[in-house]
Order: C-alpha cells, then structure tokens, then sequence
C-alpha cells in the first residue's frame, strides 16, 4: 500500500518515504535565521551547543513562598537547525506525555542533533503534586490561559513564564494530553489542518486520525500557532497512568517529527497505512446517554458500523435496557471508563470514515495490526 504520495509502505503497515521536503523552505512555519552555525538556547543562563542540561524553572510561588519550579530539559546540538519544543502535564493528571518526554530528553545525544529540543516536562507543577487536571484550589485551567500576563492569577502567571521564556523561542511545538479522569481516547492528533505549516507537522506526527479545528482560545496550541509557531496537541490514551504501547508510538511520532525538519538528518518519516483527517465540525460526535443507569461497552474493535451496538444502559434492576448503536460507520476515539452514567453524559466520541478507510482498519483489525484496545 502506498501513501498519496506514493510512498512505499512497509511490513507494519507504515510508509516510508526515505527521506524528507522540509529543507529551509519559506511558508513551512520553520524559519532559520540565516546564522552560519549553532547558538546557544538562553533562558536566565545559555544552553551551549554541544550541550544537554536539567533544570528547575521558576514559575511561581506557594504559599509558603518557596518556588514552584518545572522541570527542564535542552538539548542543544552541535548543528544549526530548528528549536523543538515538547510539553507536558499541562493537566496535571495526564500523564502519558511525561514519559515520553523523560526518553525523549535522555534519548539524542547533542553530536545527532541539528537544532534544539526543549522537553518542559511537568508544565502543571501544582496540579501534578495534587495528580489532579487543573491548578488547585482554584481549578484553574492552565491551557486556557496563555500566553498569561505577569501581574494577573496564579495560572495566567504561571502560563506567562513558560510562554516568555521557552515558547517565544522555538519554532515548533508537540503538546501531549490525555483524555480527562473517567474517559480515554485512542491514540490521535489535533491540529489546524487549515494552516499548511500545522498541516505539515500533523502529517510529519503520523497519527491515523487527525482532528482538524482551531483550538480553544488560551491554549497552548491556539497560541503559539497564532504567533507562528505551528504546535499540535497529541492525545494518547487515559490520565493517571503509562500506557506503553501508546508511550512507544508517541516517542515513533517525535522522532518522524524530527526527521521531516531535518533535526535528524537522513532519518525516514514515516507515515501510517491509513489516515483520517476529520472535520472537527462535521465528521464526528458524541454520542450521549439519555438514561441513566449502568454502562456496558458492546464493541470489540473500534471501528464500528451503521447500526452496531456500542453499549447498553440499564437501570440497576435490570427492568430497563437502552442499546446505542452508531448512526454512521466510523471509529471510536474516546470512550467512557466510569460505567456509570446520567442522561446527558458523553458516552463514547466517534468520527466517520468511508468505505475505503474502514476496510483498511478492518484489515489490520483481523490481522492483529490494530492493537490499541481504548476502552480495555
């Protein structure tokens, strides 16, 4: 099978193209300086190239007034070349992305690298203390609020010192989440398909659904895109624990991403057997309960078509059952975990596909290529 762009496809289903396009071209989001070779990464100190430091970054105060510091690493090569932001825990709770950014900072060595690449690897220090998504006390949503202002609330400042410091100065940006407590989501990207620089890092990611929106204002991604630094959010899976399987596809993700903007040249890009970019105002749903009861999932894979059960709700006598089918053929995204529900609550988000797609995903779903089980 091959890609739109004929590319070969390999044995795990995935395409190959050799190579990459990104080179210094104008309009890609990446612009260089024009400088004759490496500089150091500066924050309140420099980063040299050649260099890999960890560090702790104020951004703020507790009550007490000791510093809420998050963790930092760069990793500055020896080569000229782009400067690649990765965050992480913006929810506190979400904590897939902070194991791929802890392989991710120990896993390139500055001699490989022609570029940056800035790993903030808890940005929600207090919400990761309490593992819960937003700021405590005040549940503040730190990815509501930047790029933040200096004298304002505790996430707005917080928001304003990571954005000021390490966001203004990279030229692309990988934003890692999870589904919130008591859903999952399956492995996918968020991005401004619109936007052809955006679109270019989407597609470089490898994800096989991509949902194509603006992001909500205040938002890390929404932000920095704006100000031209294409960013994508990645969303991978269930808070509150590793997932290796989608750990190992994250860490795939970045370095294909690393590849396409020559940050490690002569590596392959690699592009999946089949992708979905869907329209985030037309091509999906949520499905919502409109009893309340007791959730059953019905689905064994997630590709589910027009009419299938996908879950059953009945009440705790076992005198009423509600079965909800899908309204079109599609793939299921996101799923409740909590087996509860009342009228009103999401129980699973589901996209379509055609005809073509879905048996793609049905041929790796009966080959045993399509492994991510969300919902298990």
């Amino acid at each position: 099978m091959s890609d739109p762009g004929g590319n070969h496809t390999d044995a795990n289903g995935r395409v190959n193209d050799g190579g990459n396009d990104s080179g210094n071209d104008s309009g890609t989001g990446v612009e260089r300086d024009g400088s004759d070779g490496p500089e150091p990464f500066r924050y309140e100190a420099d980063v040299d190239p050649g260099e890999v430091r960890h560090f702790r970054h104020e951004v703020g105060e507790t009550y007490l007034g000791d510093p809420v510091e998050v963790p930092v690493t760069v990793v500055n090569g020896e080569h000229d070349g782009p400067t690649v932001l990765l965050t992480a825990a913006i929810h506190g709770d979400e904590l897939n992305g902070v194991k791929v950014l802890q392989e991710v900072a120990a896993g390139y060595d500055p001699a490989e690298i022609h570029g940056t690449l800035v790993c903030i690897h808890v940005c929600n220090v207090p919400g990761y203390l309490a593992q819960q998504r937003y700021l405590p006390i005040y549940d503040q949503d730190l990815n509501r609020s930047f790029p933040g202002k200096p004298r304002s609330n505790t996430a707005e400042r917080m928001a304003n010192a990571i954005y000021e410091t390490f966001v203004r100065q990279c030229d692309l940006a990988l934003d890692f989440h999870t589904s919130t407590r008591g859903r999952t989501t399956m492995y996918h990207v968020r991005a401004d398909m619109t936007n052809p620089a955006v679109a270019r890092l989407a597609r470089a990611f490898g994800s096989n659904v991509v949902l194509s929106g603006e992001a909500d204002g205040g938002s890390l991604r929404s932000v920095a895109t704006n100000a031209g630094i294409p960013t994508i959010t990645i969303e991978m899976g269930r808070a509150h624990r590793f997932q290796p399987e989608l750990i190992e596809r994250g860490l795939d993700g970045v370095e294909s991403v690393l590849a396409e903007y020559d940050v490690l040249p002569g590596k392959p890009v690699i592009y999946p057997g089949w992708r979905r970019v869907v329209d985030a105002a037309k091509d999906k749903t949520w499905l919502r309960a409109d009893t309340g009861g007791l959730v059953e999932m019905e689905y064994d894979a997630p590709l589910v078509r027009e009419g299938d059960a996908i879950c059953t709700i009945t009440d705790h006598f076992k005198t009423r059952e509600r079965t909800v089918r899908a309204p079109f053929t599609g793939v299921i995204v996101g799923a409740l975990q909590n087996p509860v529900a009342a009228p009103g609550h999401p129980l699973c988000h589901l996209v379509s596909v055609d005809e073509k797609t879905a048996a793609e995903i049905q041929r790796e779903v009966d080959s045993g290529e399509f492994s991510e089980r969300p919902w298990a």
